[in-house]
């Protein structure tokens, strides 16, 4: 079976063994069976966030389709729910908004499972999950026994983890978020968002008109699934923002956003443009998106090492114009960059 079938990119040899599990239990005792046999483990969520080679996987593929919300919630504490890993991300954001729970409104849109979220610490328009996560439950493998690990013991920094950190320790089996209550959303900080919404930065707004413009936003960068749209053939955002040790670092006329400890982040699709790659730039089957630079694509034929040779040469320009490296933010299978 070719891991391509459960990308959002397409791409993908075969696995070894392919298992895909429904419930807990059955992934517990998937990832517990293969490491008593010694066998490599793959997670697969939704997709979104991984580049396998062309080669495939070299052992057990599991795919993650458990499902399952429990909430609790009253007037003082807010919302808290339990959100098993193989929920789909957006349906989840999509409840949270219909029944009145504030804070996941600007992460509508973003693909993949809800297991992920707190591996790569997901987050758009100037929020993450980790302002809302309370804790992730998940199978410990080495210490082969469930655990609860709260918010302040899951590393969490930007489009980092504890779990993506140590990736072959942790499964993640649930997901409990803190929610308050009400239709407004979390404070809109981000520029590009409240001019969107025609709002002041740091306001509120109902949950579903932030919905709809971010969904809006994402659409016109590519970054909302469609089969017939080969811009969103990707994994999403391929590189991570650069975070300098200081200003004086950030090129001229590169955005920047001052960070708590005193660095500063700065804009990675700014680099891209300015290195001298557009939207839409091509090498062979793989292309930067055609709609923001940060996406590098699949445009119906490429393989990972096709699309890890674009991802090579933007690295490459953008650390030749700036002095800068890029980061993959994709995790990669079985293949380098």
């Amino acid at each position: 079976m070719q891991l391509a079938d459960f990308t959002t990119l397409r791409i993908g040899g075969p696995a070894d063994n392919f298992v895909e599990v429904t419930t807990e239990d059955e992934l517990i005792t998937a990832v517990r069976d293969a490491d008593a046999a010694g066998e490599p483990v793959l997670l697969l969520s939704g997709g979104s966030n991984v580049v396998i080679g062309d080669d495939g996987f070299r052992g057990t593929a599991i795919r993650i389709r458990t499902q399952g919300i429990r909430v609790d919630a009253d007037a003082c504490s807010g919302a808290m729910i339990h959100v098993q890993a193989g929920e789909d991300w957006d349906a989840v954001v999509q409840r949270a908004i219909a029944e009145e729970w504030s804070g996941l409104e600007s992460m509508s849109g973003i693909p993949g499972l809800t297991g992920s979220t707190p591996v790569q610490n997901v987050g758009a328009y100037g929020h993450e999950v980790a302002e809302t996560i309370a804790s992730v439950r998940v199978w410990d493998r080495a210490e082969s026994r469930i655990r609860t690990l709260f918010a302040a013991d899951c590393g969490f920094a930007y489009r980092t983890s504890r779990f993506k950190t140590a990736p072959e320790r942790f499964v993640v089996l649930e997901v409990a978020f803190q929610l308050k209550l009400g239709n407004l959303s979390a404070p809109i900080g981000y520029a590009e968002l409240a001019r969107t919404l025609d709002v002041e930065p740091d306001s509120r707004a109902p949950m579903q008109d932030v919905r709809e413009a971010v969904l809006a936003l994402r659409r016109s960068k590519g970054m909302v699934l469609d089969p017939a749209d080969h811009d969103t053939w990707s994994a999403g955002s391929f590189f991570t923002n650069p975070i300098l040790d200081t200003p004086a670092e950030v090129p001229a006329g590169a955005p920047q956003w001052p960070q708590p400890d005193g660095r500063v982040k700065t804009s990675a699709a700014w680099l891209i443009e300015h290195s001298g790659i557009p939207k839409g730039f091509t090498l062979g089957p793989a292309a930067v998106s055609t709609k923001h630079t940060l996406a590098l694509t699949n445009r119906g034929a490429a393989t990972a090492k096709d699309l890890l040779s674009l991802a090579t040469h933007v690295r490459s320009q953008v650390h030749q114009a700036f002095a800068i490296t890029l980061t993959n933010e994709p995790v990669l299978v079985n293949c380098t960059l």
